[in-house]
């Protein structure tokens, strides 16, 4: 297993945190290439892992390690003790950083591909450990195909919400998203993550749209803001913060809306980073309500791809996606005609369309 983030995010707070638990009824060793034994034992007291009569590890050990041949010949030793001639399966191995390990024929090239490379050999030859996790940046992505699941932490380092992402799994799919707090007691499960991506405005505000987007099995509510402003310069600005941004010329082209001397700003709230197509839709209608400076219908949600012919094409899942929104609150659903519901949905009206004008003109009769 690989796990990847940025500095700080939380890498190595979940790593301590699985590895706690797991110690609860197996032996498991900790091998940290980054921090002293003294930084992670104070960190363990500040989760709870250890050094109270409720500690979740029963039997955690820890190395700070960062050259091969001495992390091997410390899990020989725990084998030798166990009577087993390979590592004891009960043991299991996390390296905090895999960047920081290499053996004495890569001390020159530490971080380097090749330093990679040397061990994962040498992980091979030894025998494989069961689990093993680190950053995945730059040369480290070499190794994803090598591991059989690599997760990465998305977020901002400056909120306490966390999004873990899987973009390999050899044992389920990759596009499901777990969301967590980080607490003074490390990372907690969010039972309602919508909540996370919708600002608490106490009156609607113009540029903003909320999206139903569809992580794996769960569909999420992200609240879309858009900022569109008079450029002052020859070249106007885009720019998107977790969206895509090039569906401008749809809105002119089919619309009648104009962006080509307007700088627009688009962000999704929350840090979440949206990759389906279906956003189009929310994305054009929170720049349009931006540019007349008029606030979207109370209670709107939206979801939809658009093509470029300015057709609004149908959604998966869309039943879930809708209910979703109901069970939230939401009453008014601008939504493809392909996804309307064969059935009311309590609490919820349905506005079924087919192409990009025909939304923006719905949006306008319910100002």
């Amino acid at each position: 297993m690989l796990i990847g983030g940025d500095p700080g995010i939380g890498k190595s707070t979940l790593l301590l945190q699985s590895l706690a638990e797991i110690a609860r009824k197996r032996r498991a060793l900790y091998v940290s290439g980054e921090e002293s034994g003294a930084q992670i034992a104070l960190r363990a007291q500040r989760l709870g892992s250890i050094g109270n009569k409720d500690s979740a590890a029963a039997d955690l050990r820890l190395l700070a390690e960062i050259q091969l041949e001495k992390i091997q010949a410390t899990i020989d030793r725990a084998t030798a003790q166990s009577g087993h001639h390979r590592l004891d399966p009960d043991h299991l191995f996390r390296s905090a950083n895999v960047r920081t390990r290499f053996g004495r024929a890569g001390a020159r090239m530490r971080g380097a591909t090749d330093a990679h490379r040397q061990a994962d050999r040498h992980g091979h030859h030894h025998g494989r450990p069961r689990d093993q996790g680190g950053q995945s940046g730059g040369a480290v992505r070499a190794r994803t195909y090598r591991v059989d699941t690599a997760l990465y932490f998305e977020g901002d380092t400056h909120s306490s919400f966390r999004l873990v992402r899987a973009f390999k799994n050899r044992f389920g799919v990759v596009n499901e998203l777990g969301v967590f707090a980080m607490t003074e007691r490390g990372l907690r499960g969010v039972a309602n993550p919508s909540a996370l991506f919708l600002s608490q405005h106490e009156q609607s505000v113009a540029g903003s749209c909320v999206l139903v987007t569809q992580e794996g099995s769960r569909p999420l509510l992200v609240e879309v803001q858009a900022l569109v402003d008079t450029a002052h310069v020859p070249n106007p600005r885009r720019l998107a913060v977790g969206l895509e941004q090039n569906r401008l010329a749809v809105l002119h082209r089919h619309a009648g809306i104009a962006c080509f001397d307007q700088d627009v700003f688009l962000n999704a709230v929350g840090g979440v980073k949206i990759t389906e197509p279906v956003a189009d839709l929310a994305v054009l209608l929170a720049i349009h309500s931006s540019m007349r400076n008029k606030p979207l219908p109370k209670g709107l949600i939206t979801f939809g791809e658009v093509g470029l012919a300015g057709e609004i094409r149908p959604s998966p899942r869309g039943q879930d996606r809708l209910k979703e929104a109901a069970k939230l609150g939401f009453s008014i659903a601008l939504i493809p005609k392909a996804n309307a519901p064969k059935q009311a949905i309590d609490g919820l009206k349905v506005i079924a369309v087919d192409r990009i004008e025909e939304a923006i003109d719905h949006v306008r009769d319910l100002e």
